[in-house]
């Protein structure tokens, strides 16, 4: 059974890095805020277009809301495990008897804790100001979110890995990552809106 007071101790890092940096809080809210507001307001624009009785806000708004909640969960994993690397913090970790199951249980805590709060923000904004309800979603709507997180979680440590192994220059690679995958994941539109010859595509890739 995995020690959990030594996984603690990596979350407790990050809490350390936020409490002495500030600034570091902002990326958590203010992102996922822009993204609302933007598409928020175009969803607003597209209604006033659309045919009466057809509502964007759930089809549109709904799905980048979705989208930035697997995002974040992705940055949970990568950014704590970049501030590792941006702070050459690496031999102290392993010099401890922390093992790497360990390290990742802490970085997947941590990104449950800073996701959990951007889709709080998201639902906030979503709900109040663009009348966006989850109950159109019914109870679907927890394994969409549970799937997400999952992909999230792993496209996370694999992002981690790649840095691992081809040095901290691959960090470029890991910033749009998501963005590389957008395209075949049909985030925010059906996958019939493809050639039938690019439409099995989809199937392979959590969405």
């Amino acid at each position: 059974m995995m020690p959990f007071h030594r996984v603690a101790a990596i979350v407790l890092r990050q809490i350390y890095l936020i409490r002495g940096s500030p600034v570091r809080v902002l990326p958590i809210f203010a992102w996922v805020a822009i993204d609302i507001v933007l598409w928020g307001f175009i969803t607003r624009y597209l209604n006033t277009i659309a045919s009466p009785g057809f509502d964007f806000v759930p089809m549109l708004l709904g799905a980048i809301l979705l989208w930035d909640f697997f995002t974040r969960v992705m940055y949970g994993v990568t950014i704590a495990f970049l501030e590792d690397v941006w702070s050459h913090n690496f031999l102290n970790l392993f010099a401890s008897p922390l093992s790497i199951r360990e390290y990742v249980g802490g970085l997947v805590l941590t990104s449950i804790a800073t996701s959990a709060l951007g889709l709080l923000t998201m639902v906030v904004l979503a709900t109040t100001v663009f009348g966006l309800s989850f109950f159109v979603y019914g109870l679907m709507l927890v394994p969409f979110l549970l799937v997400l997180f999952l992909f999230g979680i792993a496209l996370g440590i694999f992002a981690s890995a790649l840095v691992l192994r081809f040095g901290p220059a691959c960090e470029w690679i890991v910033w749009p990552l998501h963005a590389f995958l957008s395209p075949f994941v049909e985030s925010v539109y059906p996958v019939c809106t493809r050639p039938r010859w690019k439409q099995q595509e989809p199937h392979l890739v959590p969405h």
